[in-house]
This record gives structure tokens, sequence and C-alpha cells, in this order.
């Protein structure tokens, strides 16, 4: 065994290098979310009564449990930030864990490296073994350093079983995409199942979660393991067994599936395609919406989900917020200043620019993808020209960013329409709430592009701009920060409709901005070698 190990550590090397831009991003924002809201909540609810309201409208409403999972102690800082924050840091965390195992497995045997690699002195089982170590590792990092962080402010054991709850779910989903790279033809298929696994997870820890009489159902699901070791509320730590045991099989279960196949080859039987290609497939756009449509599509559920549960809530969002006049105008930096079901609603639209955005950072940098797959030069060595190229994937990166946000908006508006009887007026605004975001979310994706053609080598700190945006745009103003650093997101310049009034100006400047940033990343490509 100690010979199949051989190389492991040059491997793990080679990953955090790979990685040195893309995992820290992933670290800090998942580590430092918790203490940086933590203070929002004595400004929330400073007094007894309005904890007892939160309570009670928690309570009152099971789309709160669909969404946030049970609250076992809200008259407690910790108790509100574990509750509000502790099921979205696991799912955040089991998505970092699967597409980090999967692009260091499954990704490095599509591209021909790990072949390459495999010629050499490297171990048969020294890959898996090095992406284990480095997603393990992050994951194991980011809950040492939630509960270290949180442990200045809020009880010490809370913060650890906050911490180890988030470690262990990404741990989990760390054993979930190694056994997903044994199973998958290529890359993208285990990440498609990594997600699969994790939406389930999800989708069965809501259910158990807000359904009286299926409570059994999030104790199917990891992420219901993360909530209910109860941090800040009287921690049940014999949970911890559950993902602990569950990660030690799925761990073994992918290493006694590498050696049954070959490098390269999924155990699952790949699909035989027609010997030639369909008319469908005889232009640079029918080739680019084969790649494009499996992620859009997987988006467009999410987003459609996340608009209909959060348009549910809308109109107990009062009792969430707390009644100071303090916590209304943090809120209002938020979303507006016309009442707080109105901001709520604009900043939830505001959030899924910033998720559609994401969307197409991911659908641009594809293009480097085919270009470092050696799949690019083949296609550009036919009447195929460059500019075209591009434009054939970019179309589904800006368009499909739009249509993210329309799609969970409507949805939003429609959900909240169907609970306050209003529907028409409710979902006319959350349309006029879209148009007015969309244009930020293709600055993001024209910065996206235009690292694609500039700096190709640097494509990945795409992820690292849309980060940032996320991160100023999210808890920027809940933190008061200065003002100069909230402009620094494109997000923070649309006017949050339906809460304030529209004004044209900074839509003009954000397309300007995306037009200009797209040509010049258009204009590097056109210039630049290929690869």
């Amino acid at each position: 065994m100690t010979g199949a190990l051989v190389g492991t550590g040059p491997l793990i090397r080679l990953a955090l290098r790979r990685d040195r831009i893309i995992l820290p991003i992933w670290i800090v924002l998942l580590s430092i979310v918790p203490v940086a809201t933590i203070s929002s909540y004595d400004q929330f609810y400073p007094t007894a009564a309005s904890r007892a309201g939160l309570v009670a409208s928690a309570a009152a409403n099971p789309s709160f449990a669909l969404l946030y999972g049970p609250a076992f102690n809200l008259g407690a800082a910790g108790g509100f930030i574990a509750w509000r924050m502790g099921g979205f840091l696991a799912l955040l965390t089991g998505l970092m864990a699967v597409f980090t195992l999967t692009r260091h497995t499954r990704a490095e045997e599509d591209s021909g490296r790990a072949e390459l690699l495999a010629s050499t002195v490297v171990g048969r089982y020294a890959p898996l073994t090095a992406a284990l170590t480095v997603t393990g590792g992050a994951s194991v990092l980011i809950g040492v350093l939630q509960a270290s962080t949180l442990a200045s402010k809020v009880p010490a054991a809370g913060s650890v079983a906050l911490g180890a709850s988030t470690a262990l779910a990404g741990l989990v989903f760390t054993g979930v995409a190694a056994v997903a790279a044994q199973l998958g033809e290529y890359s993208r298929t285990a990440n498609g199942i990594g997600t699969a696994v994790l939406g389930v997870a999800f989708l069965l820890r809501g259910a158990g979660d807000s359904t009286s009489d299926a409570h059994w159902l999030s104790w199917l699901s990891p992420l219901g393991w993360a909530q209910q070791i109860r941090p800040f509320a009287e921690e049940r730590w014999w949970v911890l067994t559950l993902p602990v045991a569950t990660t030690l099989v799925l761990f073994a279960v992918a290493y006694a599936l590498l050696p049954r196949r070959d490098v390269g080859v999924g155990l699952l039987p790949p699909r035989l395609g027609p010997s030639e290609a369909a008319p469908s497939l005889r232009s640079p756009f029918s080739l680019a919406w084969r790649l494009q449509r499996g992620p859009l599509l997987g988006w467009l559920v999410g987003l459609a989900v996340g608009g209909a549960l959060f348009g549910t809530i809308a109109q107990g969002i009062s009792g969430l917020v707390g009644g100071t006049e303090q916590s209304r105008q943090i809120f209002e930096r938020l979303g507006g200043s016309r009442g707080l079901v109105d901001a709520f609603l604009a900043t939830m639209v505001s959030l899924f620019a910033m998720l559609s955005s994401l969307y197409g950072v991911q659908a641009t940098l594809r293009m480097r993808t085919e270009e470092t797959s050696l799949r690019l030069e083949p296609l550009l060595a036919t009447r195929v020209g460059r500019l075209r190229w591009a434009a054939s994937h970019l179309v589904f990166a800006f368009l499909g960013s739009a249509l993210l946000v329309l799609v969970g908006g409507v949805l939003l508006g429609l959900s909240n329409g169907l609970r306050s009887g209003d529907v028409g007026r409710s979902v006319g605004n959350m349309v006029e709430a879209v148009a007015v975001q969309v244009p930020a979310a293709w600055v993001i994706v024209a910065v996206a592009a235009l690292i694609f053609g500039l700096l190709p080598k640097l494509a990945t700190a795409a992820w690292g701009v849309a980060a940032l945006a996320l991160l100023i745009s999210m808890f920027g103003p809940v933190v008061n920060a200065p003002q100069v650093l909230l402009d620094v997101s494109p997000f923070q310049h649309p006017p949050k409709v339906p809460g304030q009034l529209f004004t044209a100006v900074p839509l003009v400047v954000l397309l300007a901005v995306s037009a200009v940033v797209l040509a010049t990343g258009l204009a590097g490509w056109r210039r630049r070698d290929v690869g």
C-alpha cells in the first residue's frame, strides 16, 4: 500500500498551487461570515420582547423551517446564527468540496494530465489521496476558523459544535464526490452526481423540518445532521458520529472502486452517440448549447426553487427583522426604503443577480476549458472564427444570467402574490426589479471575459472577482462598511426596486462599463495565442 501512495506529497503541493486563488476565497468567505454577522443580532433584537417576537414568528411560519431548519435557541446570538446560517454554511461547504475534489480527480483525467502523471513514479492511489487531503483539509480549516473566531463572542461549546457541523458536512460531501469521481465518465458527470446528492440532502432536510409528521426525513440528510448537533442549544455531541462514520464509509468505497476502472474511464458506461453529428450540431452555437445546457438547466431549477421558497416568507419578514428603528435602517440599506416587504423582495432579486453572475462566470470560463483541453484548435482550423466561437459561448453567459434572474424573480413575485392576494402587482414589481439588476451581473460576466482574453492563465481569478462583489454586497451593509468600499461592487448601484424609485443613470453606466470591458477582452482574445 505504501508504494500505491508514492507521489502524494508533490500532488498535494500541486493541487494547493493550482487552487491558490479560489480555495482561499472559499475558506475565508465561509469562515468569516458567522462572526461578521453575529453583532447584528443585538441590533435587530435588543430587547426580550423583540426576541420573543422572533421566536413566535419562526414557529408560526413553516417556510422558515424549510429554508433555515429547526430553531432551537433564538433567544441567544449564537443560537440565532446557527439557525439562520448553519444549514447554508454546511450546504456551501459541501458544494466547495464537490467542486474541489472533482477538479483534482476527474477533471485531471479529462485533460490527460492524470495519465501523463501515471506514467511516472506516482502510485495508483496517490491522486485520490492528494485530492481527499486538500479538500478535506479545506473543510476542516473552515470549521476550525469558524469555531475560533466565534468563541471570542459566544459560548465556546456552541462555537465548536457549529464549526464541527460545517467541517463534517464538507467531509461527507468530499466522500460523495470521491465516489462520484469513480462512477462518472467525465468531470461534469461527477459534478452532476455530487450536486444532485447535495440537492437531495437539502430537500430531505427541508421536508423533514417543515413537516410535523416526517421529522425522520431530516435524519437521512447530512445537512440535517449538521443542524441536529444543536449548536448553542445543549449540544448533542453524539450526532457527530453519524457524519464521521459516513465519511469513513464513503472514503473506503472510493478507494475500493478506484482499481476497478482504468484512468479516464468511469464505472458507469457512457451513452454512445450517433456516428455522425446531427444537423443541429453543425454550428458553433449548437455545440455551445450542448456544452452549456446542463449547467444552465441546473441553475434554472435552483433559482426557481429559491424564488418560490423565499416568496412564501416575504409577508412574515417583519417578525424576523425586529421592531427597532436601527434594525429597519440596516435592512433598508440592504434593499430599499418603502417598507420591509418591498426591501426584502428587492434584496432577494439582488441576491439572485449575484448568483446568476456566478453562472455567467462558469459559462464564460467554459471557453478556457475548451482551450486547455485542446478541443478548440481543431475547431478554429475550420471556417469558424475566434469571435464567432467566443460569441457562441458568451450569449449563454449574458442571456443565461438574465434568464436566471428573471425566473427567480417571477417565481418570487408569484409566490409572494399568492400569499398577499395580489399576484399581478407582485409579479409586475419583480419583473421591474429584475430589469434593473441584470446590468450589474453583466459587469461581472464581462470581467470574466476580460480575464479570459487578456490573462488566460489567471482565468480562475474571475471567481475571486465575483466572490468579492458578493461578499461586499451581502455583508458590507450589515457591518456598516464605508460607502467607498460598498461602491466597489456593481450590485450596490442599481436602484433597489420596488423599495426605491427607478433611476436610469446607474443602469446606463453599468451597461457601458460591461460593453467596454467585454470589447477589451474580445480584442485581447483575438490577438493572443491559443493555449
